[in-house]
């Protein structure tokens, strides 16, 4: 039992903040990434000993998008009152109006094609590991790709003047 913990207490340390990453890129808040990363932790730890090493991390992006989407099923959109704002964390590459608007507009994307969005470019899966991860087929993967792109370019400003960058 020692060593299976001690197996998964690196396998977290190492993917976690990749697994928040790419759960905020799907729900736009760090708080809200962090308890879904969190529960599809909780998930993985509970099969860990029947999952292969060698899968381990297509499991984890199932999960982790899984239980995005059943966030959003649930429509747990709910709010918290605290006293101090959490600190957030951007990307350095992009200017902060640029970021706010690319995240505005990716928000505007229905979850289950922003689902596909983020694995896509941002996880950089193939379409097939895509459609493995969200137990769909490829073709579904490519429609919800070309309405998702559709959806993000009409919502993302394309006149950089126009956002102040």
């Amino acid at each position: 039992m020692r060593g299976r913990d001690q197996e998964f207490a690196e396998f977290f340390s190492a993917r976690f903040d990749g697994a928040r990453r790419i759960a905020f890129a799907m729900c736009g808040s760090w708080s809200d990434a962090e308890e879904i990363a969190q529960s599809a932790f909780v998930k993985v730890y509970a099969r860990w000993a029947k999952i292969r090493i060698e899968t381990v991390d297509a499991y984890l992006r199932t999960v982790l998008t899984r239980v995005f989407l059943d966030t959003k099923r649930r429509g747990r959109g709910r709010e918290q009152v605290v006293a101090e704002l959490p600190e957030t964390v951007a990307p350095p590459d992009a200017g902060p109006a640029e970021r706010l608007a690319l995240r505005a507009a990716l928000m505007a994307v229905p979850p289950g094609q922003r689902a596909v969005l983020v694995l896509r470019f941002v996880a950089d899966l193939s379409i097939e590991q895509v459609a493995e991860t969200l137990g769909c087929t490829t073709g579904t993967v490519k429609s919800q790709t070309a309405r998702g792109l559709a959806t993000l370019r009409a919502a993302y400003p394309n006149d950089v003047e126009a956002r102040g960058v």
